[in-house]
């Protein structure tokens, strides 16, 4: 596998202090080993991958899924939780301006469509997961950034004065807010292992450990190559977004981009210091920030707050921005500023050129398809792009809107593209002041 960062960031320290591998068990897959042949083979096992998994296995077909690490290590595993609206870095109006209204309107009813399905998922296959929050709440971090929520709002959300956030429980140095009634935190290690084990009732096969070093195509099938074994498939769905190959297969080479994520989880809270913060809400809050942070009281009263990461991967790098997102914990809570925070650690997350999410087929490979790009919001998008291309591989329409199903553009400088991060970053800081 070739991949853009070093190789610290594949390995164990980023994801190191992860809280969520606390809270349940993971799996036992097996390795795999010798050959076998299924009718698709998936590659990750993430949300994108055993949502996948599930729903073609629903429709009678043997499926098996191949992770190159252990069960929920990526993103899926390590990620803050939030099943809200997002995928797109893009707004309603910037995409209406480029496929038109009502393909916007389309990409806006897939957002709630994949909201609803998790939701879904968590019902028919009673999954406990420790959701709480109704939607989400979007916090001004400036007076300007106040005025633009004023701006959008609409009949679906609720606004907030700076004067009313005290009266529902969130408390900090914010300009006001807005809420939106859609979406909710969960666990996402218990969501994740929650879909697999009802996957493997219906016959998924599962494994660990068992990267997939190649993809060949022989005639009308495929044939993939882990590091002990051959696997023979009528086709192949690629789900492994930030964590990608830039040559599995080589037509991902320079689509995708990584970006780091860190999150922080503190002790649990007692009421006392919830009242003196102002912070009682159990709401999933993000701020207006391009560079933003994410937060929310979580059941067991530990505060989760996350944000978007380092340029850099190494342990000198992973130390600065583990400090860092301490540092922004204490300035935007001070009542909190002595509270410990026992779990510490980072992730990809993954964002296309076109800053759309994609679910399709690679180019002049009929039966190999690829789904990525959610932007920081693959707990519900993910899920989403995983039941389309289980449509795509049964040969069912996937119903996606227009903009999801854009052949995404590469990024310029090929593997060396992570050097356009860095003014990215300092544009969006520039803005966020």
């Amino acid at each position: 596998m070739r991949r853009i960062f070093p190789d610290y960031t594949y390995g164990p320290g980023p994801r190191e202090g992860c809280w969520w591998d606390e809270t349940i068990d993971g799996p036992d897959w097996p390795e795999h080993q010798d050959e076998t042949s299924v009718d698709v083979a998936i590659i990750g096992g993430g949300f994108t991958g055993v949502s996948a998994a599930l729903h073609l296995v629903e429709s009678a077909v043997s499926v098996a899924v191949f992770e190159a690490e252990t069960p929920g290590w990526g993103a899926s595993g390590r990620n803050g939780g939030f099943c809200c609206l997002g995928g797109s870095k893009l707004d309603h109006a910037k995409i209406a301006r480029r496929f038109g209204q009502s393909a916007a309107q389309a990409y806006g009813q897939a957002e709630l469509d994949a909201v609803q399905l998790v939701s879904d998922l968590l019902a028919v296959h009673e999954i406990e997961v420790d959701t709480h929050s109704q939607g989400e709440t979007q916090l001004a971090h400036s007076p300007r950034a106040m005025e633009k929520l004023r701006r959008t709002v609409d009949a679906s959300g609720t606004l907030h004065e700076q004067h009313e956030l005290t009266r529902i429980g969130i408390g900090g140095s914010f300009h006001g807010g807005l809420t939106l009634p859609v979406g909710f935190g969960l666990n996402p290690r218990k969501y994740l292992f929650g879909m697999a084990k009802a996957a493997a009732a219906l016959g998924v096969e599962f494994f660990q450990k068992s990267a997939v070093l190649s993809i060949q195509n022989v005639g009308s099938a495929f044939v993939l190559q882990t590091p002990n074994s051959r696997v023979n498939a009528k086709k192949v769905l690629v789900c492994t977004n930030g964590y990608s190959s830039e040559d599995i297969p080589a037509w991902m080479s320079a689509r995708y981009m990584p970006a780091q994520s860190t999150v922080m989880v503190t002790r649990p809270l007692s009421q006392a210091e919830r009242l003196a913060q102002g912070w009682t809400s159990d709401q999933m809050c993000y701020d207006t920030r391009n560079l933003l942070h994410y937060f929310r009281l979580m059941p067991d009263g530990r505060f989760l707050f996350g944000m978007r990461g380092g340029l850099r991967s190494s342990p000198r790098s992973e130390a600065a921005i583990r400090q860092k997102v301490q540092q922004d914990f204490q300035r935007m809570f001070p009542e909190w500023s002595r509270v410990e925070a026992t779990h510490i650690w980072s992730g990809m997350v993954c964002m296309s050129r076109g800053l759309l999410p994609f679910v399709g087929p690679v180019q002049g490979q009929a039966g190999l398809l690829a789904g990525f790009a959610y932007h920081g919001n693959g707990v519900a998008m993910g899920t989403y792009c995983g039941r389309a291309l289980a449509r795509l591989a049964l040969g069912q329409d996937s119903n996606l809107p227009t903009p999801m199903t854009q052949t995404p553009r590469r990024f310029p400088f090929g593997r060396w593209r992570r050097a356009i991060m860095p003014p990215a970053y300092a544009a969006m800081a520039f803005a966020d002041l």
